[in-house]
């Protein structure tokens, strides 16, 4: 059994200016985007983006996560909240992103980028798709030095079980930010990568593969995350917690997407 090390939240402090490890784990995952988006190009090459495209996508990319981020988190989870408190939506320092919102704010902003680009939208969501699974680990990673969305109660026996103090509890739990970070971030990834290395890929397939193995993983680790405290109502009277609920249209969307790319007769993705 573990006890959970405590972290100081802020990153880096310049006076009144503190840049917290959540806020720059975001930070990273845009640099990396951008990082790897023109490494890829540059070393395997692309017949349709180009570097300065990766360029100019940051910004619809980053936008679309952050806004798509926390709109999503105020209306999936605590839209009664919000509704009757609407300037705390601006609070994004006392936490409340939603993936499966930020996931919708990315989509929005590649429709709107491939559009001005006129290119097949799957061209550039198929590029991205890869890259996404190493940006939520380090979101995950995130979480965890935050001490945040913390496991459900585990065996003491657990080697690895973690006390998290500020739960409220001295019970050991899962660290589940870790589960997640190794399976929605390096083994989706990995997964990605050696499906798109096995042969060429048709539009559409590996966005597809994304949705579908994003919304899996995220369905079974729920087991081991604890339920937030407003959504217990949700899975005493379904069996499932908010986040599994949202995972089934994903993993549907997932399965038209890949369905649709077998379907289609182009290969323009790498």
């Amino acid at each position: 059994m573990l006890m959970y090390p405590k972290f100081d939240p802020v990153a880096i402090s310049l006076g009144p200016i503190k840049v917290h490890w959540y806020g720059l784990m975001y930070l990273l995952s845009f640099l990396l985007v951008l990082y790897v988006g023109k490494w890829r190009i540059r070393k395997f090459g692309h017949p349709v983006l180009t570097e300065k495209m990766v360029d100019d996508f940051l910004f619809y990319g980053a936008l679309g996560t952050v806004l798509g981020g926390r709109i999503g988190y105020c209306l999936f989870y605590q839209p009664a909240y919000y509704l009757t408190h609407p300037l705390d939506i601006v609070k994004t320092w006392d936490g409340g992103m939603s993936f499966h919102g930020g996931i919708i704010g990315v989509c929005i902003g590649i429709y709107l980028f491939t559009r001005k680009e006129k290119m097949h939208f799957f061209v550039l969501g198929d590029f991205v798709a890869l890259i996404i699974p190493l940006c939520l680990m380090l979101g995950r990673i995130g979480n965890f030095i935050n001490g945040e969305l913390w496991g459900r109660f585990c065996s003491p026996n657990l080697p690895w079980g973690m006390v998290f103090p500020q739960s409220g509890s001295m019970l050991p739990r899962h660290p589940s930010q870790l589960y997640e970070a190794l399976t929605e971030g390096i083994i989706l990834f990995t997964v990605i990568l050696i499906f798109r290395l096995t042969k060429e890929r048709n539009l559409g397939q590996t966005s597809g593969v994304f949705l579908i193995g994003y919304g899996l993983a995220r369905f079974v680790l729920e087991f081991f995350r604890a339920p937030d405290a407003f959504a217990t109502g949700v899975v005493q009277a379904t069996g499932l917690s908010l986040g599994q609920l949202y995972s089934f249209p994903m993993i549907l969307i997932g399965i038209i997407v890949f369905v649709w790319g077998l379907k289609s007769r182009s290969t323009v993705e790498h």
